[in-house]
């Protein structure tokens, strides 16, 4: 099945979707990877992820760094971004895309908190002509790979992980 998913997305949104489906993602997404995903958990963690600016709540992080060159999906099973997931997923976090297998327990945890996986296919061209706007959201001193926050039109993924089932399996 295709659908057109909008940001921020809803409980009842994600509830739909299906291992499989293809999804197109418009609005404002975060994106993040190994260097700043570790740092927001703790931010949440600790209560201060308000600072941050921006409602975690039906968002979509994206597993990359953002470069003139363009984004692209990063290996979303990379420890320091897989273990961010759970913590994310339960701050209100409800897709988050990147490439790769997850875990069972990842896999158990997103189910747990009705979020999702999509795959993204790494295909950098493709994306940054689906991107109208950028913006250092947070840790600015870590370059491309601080948090950004971006406008995307229609990014093409495919879910990989919903409600316990992994497309992996």
């Amino acid at each position: 099945m295709t659908i057109e998913l909008h940001t921020p997305i809803s409980e009842d949104s994600v509830s739909k979707l299906s291992v499989g489906d293809i999804v197109y993602i418009s609005g404002y997404i975060l994106c993040g990877r190994d260097a700043v995903l570790p740092k927001i958990v703790r931010m949440i963690r600790d209560g201060t992820a308000k600072k941050l600016g921006v409602d975690l709540s039906g968002q979509v992080v994206f597993h990359t760094a953002v470069s003139p060159a363009g984004v692209g999906p990063t290996s979303s099973n990379k420890l320091e971004i897989e273990s961010s997931i759970e913590p994310l997923s339960k701050a209100g976090v409800k897709l988050h895309l990147g490439k790769g297998e997850l875990h069972k327990e990842t896999v158990e945890a997103l189910n747990r908190y009705n979020s999702v996986y999509a795959v993204i296919p790494p295909i950098t061209a493709l994306l940054e002509s689906k991107t109208s706007e950028r913006k250092v959201i947070a840790f600015q001193e870590l370059g491309m790979e601080a948090l950004h926050m971006i406008k995307v039109d229609r990014y093409p993924a495919i879910i990989g992980v919903a409600h316990g089932r992994s497309i992996y399996e």
